[in-house]
């Protein structure tokens, strides 16, 4: 009988194992199914009637996270193992007696997407959340591991292990990458990426490696890197100007511009870097720079209208501060979970404010923070000043002296002079007086001390000679905490339960102090253990390299967010800047030199086939620049750029009426000299009355984190290029460039300008019609009866190179 039962349990654990083996990576396949193109599909075609704003039929098909079941009015969303029967595959194929065929009223889906559904419910309909399996959680929230470097048939290909990753996805699908850009083309995208400045001179025909390698680093370390990346961050940390709201009165922070900007070019390590901007302040024997820092999350907006709620715009600034540090550092929309725990990522309410606990025990001063000439010339200010204000002092101890030795020695005609209310006191004894008749008495006396007014009115002057210093604003941590709530739907005015600091439960912990305050949570983000940190930033490098992310969403990895087109190659790079001590300069490097960066933008027939979007980069993708640099370029274009870094923000020429746009009417008065020609980034930005020539080419607002900046293309642009009084007076001096410059050749001329503008020589056609262009417009010149001359023909052909497509595209 024993034995029976022997065999009995030998084959019951035999079958479970033999499920365990051969089933287990089925549901995991399943789950990674559901997660690649079960679950993007049912967002994008049945969430608007199914989702989490309103549920049709009673059907929500969006709780992969919970172990509800999928079914509505009309029963089961589908059944396991079975998808033929399945409701929601009866629908797609619109083979139902009863109901519409969905999506309702949109085209059918094709054939291939239908049968993905079908093989995933005849698979068992798994949905890696409801399996409890670790190996099935969200890819996100999993560690990142560094891949091995994949196999690949083009071996002479490659350049560092990037180009490996690549390569391998284009063999996969049968392609192969493009070949590498011309030179010219080449190194006027390396400079623009590197720099937001095209090359001064002419590229060679020919580049050989090492000429490459030698720019790249030359480049890196050159302080303009500072400039263009710093301009990157801040539009991550919503810098500007001014406060917002319908006020949107003046601040000054840019100190903490100028501090990212050095950031940068000192490639900081990352872990410092989050550290200093969120708890600068709590550092040990913090220094001024660290405490700039913290303006990170100074620009936030300030309401300034009368009679509102001090404290709901401060909980307000808080709620943009967590918004703000999801996207930054975490790609997580932190603020869905506000008023609700998070329906789609495992976040709950009362995690959401143990986060918020951190940043809920600040005050918010505003602090002298000269920079190295103002606290040089303050120093020569004290030297002078400290010893007369100290001989000031002087005079003032010995003024009761002087008082008593006076009232000992004056005569009768001294009484009759002195004010009323000064006789009066003069006639009560010492003993009887009051501390105020000592005061006024001493306060008479010094109106009459020759020796006194004399110090006093050099110390007068010497103050009016002090020099300014410029303020920034910060944080700095309360001595008082306050207590942190929760707050019922969101709302401030309604505290539930107190909560103390923490982090999510579904990321790593945080190691277990005392009192945790910002310096902890700064450590928590930058923790090798945080699964997300490093693939935000290295997916948000990537994005400005290439045009996307490898994660399309780069602002959402959670369950919303797309899937990494590449993730080995998203890991490997996360892991290899974690470990190269966090440094920004390290990875900027392995791109700029890998030959998936250095590749030919040209289209290929076989690439628009097979990957038209270019997800797998078989080629380069072309950029239209940013609005910044828009300017720049043509700044530079017009032989007119300052390079002068950093300082207070200027104002550019703008078009009138602008400033009359908001609430308050404020004046825009261009600036004169130098900083009338400054980098686009150094323009004043009014956030309720931004510069139009930023706005046009899609300069974010600052009301909030910006991770990546549109790229629109509208009539508006061409004609800013065309007629904003800026670009208008850059058109001025490059025509008069081209014609002093550029000899009494047409053809030297126009080579010359068209090289300024786009860093190559222009084609043989290209050059014929810029020719063919001066004929006409000097013909239409003799039979005008107009006063044109020569300089308006070359002004004309200089506003038409700054608005060549090429001219404010990357290549």
């Amino acid at each position: 009988m024993g034995n029976v039962i022997g065999i009995q349990n030998t084959l019951v654990w035999t079958w479970r194992f033999t499920w365990i083996v051969c089933w287990l990576p089925c549901l995991a396949n399943q789950g990674a199914l559901f997660e690649s193109d079960i679950r993007p599909l049912l967002r994008e075609h049945c969430y608007r009637c199914h989702g989490a704003k309103q549920q049709k039929a009673s059907l929500r098909l969006d709780l992969g996270h919970t172990k509800k079941v999928w079914a509505g009015e009309s029963g089961p969303a589908w059944i396991r193992g079975n998808a033929q029967d399945s409701l929601m595959v009866q629908l797609l194929e619109d083979r139902h007696a009863d109901i519409a065929a969905m999506p309702y009223n949109k085209d059918v889906l094709p054939g291939a997407l239908i049968d993905k559904i079908r093989q995933w419910i005849d698979a068992g309909a798994v949905i890696p959340e409801t399996m409890g399996i670790d190996a099935l959680q969200h890819w996100a929230y999993v560690p990142p591991r560094r891949a091995k470097i994949p196999p690949v048939n083009l071996s002479d290909w490659p350049r560092n292990p990037i180009d490996f990753f690549i390569l391998s996805a284009l063999e996969t699908e049968g392609l192969s990458p493009s070949t590498q850009a011309n030179t010219p083309t080449l190194m006027r995208r390396l400079a623009l990426d590197v720099t937001g400045l095209p090359p001064l001179d002419l590229p060679t025909d020919t580049i050989s490696d090492a000429s490459y390698l030698a720019a790249v680093d030359r480049l890196l370390a050159s302080p303009r890197f500072g400039e263009r990346w710093g301009r990157h961050w801040l539009d991550v940390a919503r810098y500007a100007d001014s406060n917002g709201y319908s006020v949107d009165g003046k601040r000054t922070m840019w100190r903490y511009r100028d501090w990212v900007i050095d950031a940068m070019n000192r490639d900081m390590p990352f872990d410092q870097f989050t550290l200093e901007q969120i708890a600068g302040d709590l550092l040990p024997e913090a220094s001024l720079d660290q405490i700039i820092a913290t303006g990170f999350h100074r620009n936030t907006q300030i309401n300034q209208e009368g009679g509102i709620d001090r404290e709901q715009f401060r909980m307000e600034s808080i709620f943009d501060r967590m918004a703000t540090t999801g996207a930054a550092f975490l790609g997580l929309t932190l603020s869905c979970a506000q008023c609700h725990d998070h329906k789609f990522d495992t976040i709950s309410q009362e995690e959401y404010y143990r986060l918020f606990a951190f940043f809920n025990n600040q005050d918010e001063p505003t602090i002298s923070a000269p920079t190295q000439r103002e606290s040089r010339a303050l120093t020569q200010w004290k030297e002078q000043y400290d010893p007369v204000r100290q001989q000031l002092r002087t005079l003032e101890k010995e003024l009761p002296d002087k008082v008593w030795n006076w009232e000992k020695f004056f005569d009768r005609k001294d009484t009759e002079q002195a004010p009323e209310e000064i006789r009066s006191i003069l006639t009560k004894l010492p003993s009887e007086r009051t501390k105020e008749d000592t005061k006024k008495l001493i306060q008479h006396f010094k109106q009459h001390d020759r020796a006194y007014l004399q110090v006093k009115a050099h110390v007068d002057a010497l103050n009016k000679k002090k020099p300014r210093v410029t303020t920034a604003m910060v944080l700095k941590e309360r001595t008082e905490p306050r207590k942190t709530h929760l707050l019922v739907k969101g709302d401030f005015t309604r505290p539930d339960r107190e909560v103390q600091p923490g982090v999510p439960a579904s990321l790593h912990p945080m190691p277990s102090v005392e009192n945790p305050n910002r310096t902890d949570l700064a450590r928590w983000i930058t923790s090798s253990s945080n699964p997300l940190t490093a693939r935000v930033i290295m997916n948000r490098v990537w994005l400005q390299y290439f045009g996307a992310g490898i994660v399309e969403t780069e602002n959402d990895f959670g369950t919303q967010g797309t899937r990494p087109q590449n993730p080995e190659l998203l890991d490997w790079l996360a892991i290899e800047w974690m470990e190269s001590g966090w440094s920004l300069k390290h990875i900027h490097r392995l791109i700029l030199t890998s030959a998936t960066y250095r590749q030919s933008s040209r289209n290929r027939q076989e690439l628009t086939e097979k990957d038209p979007t270019n997800q797998l980069l078989g080629r380069q993708n072309r950029i239209r620049m940013e609005s910044e640099i828009v300017r720049d370029v043509t700044l530079q274009a017009a032989g007119l750029l300052e390079s002068h870094i950093g300082g207070p923000s200027v104002h550019p020429p703008q078009p009138e009426g602008v400033m009359g746009l908001g609430q308050v009417q404020r004046s825009w008065k261009a600036d004169a000299g130098r900083n009338r020609y400054r980098r686009g980034m150094y323009t004043f930005l009014w956030r309720a009355t931004p510069h139009p020539a930023l706005s046009v080419f899609d300069s974010p607002d600052a009301f909030s984190s910006c991770t990546r900046r549109i790229r629109s293309n509208t009539p508006l642009q061409a004609l800013t290029l065309l007629n904003d009084p800026a670009f208008h007076e850059m058109a001025l001096h490059l025509s008069h460039i081209i014609q002093t410059q550029g000899g009494t050749d047409d053809r030297n001329r126009l080579l010359l300008g068209f090289t300024r503008c786009t860093a190559r020589k222009p084609t043989e056609g290209e050059l014929r019609a810029l020719l063919d262009f001066v004929e006409v417009q000097r013909t239409q010149l003799k039979d005008s009866q107009l006063k044109h001359t020569e300089n308006d023909i070359w002004m004309d052909v200089a506003r038409i190179l700054l608005n060549l497509d090429e001219t404010i595209t990357r290549e």
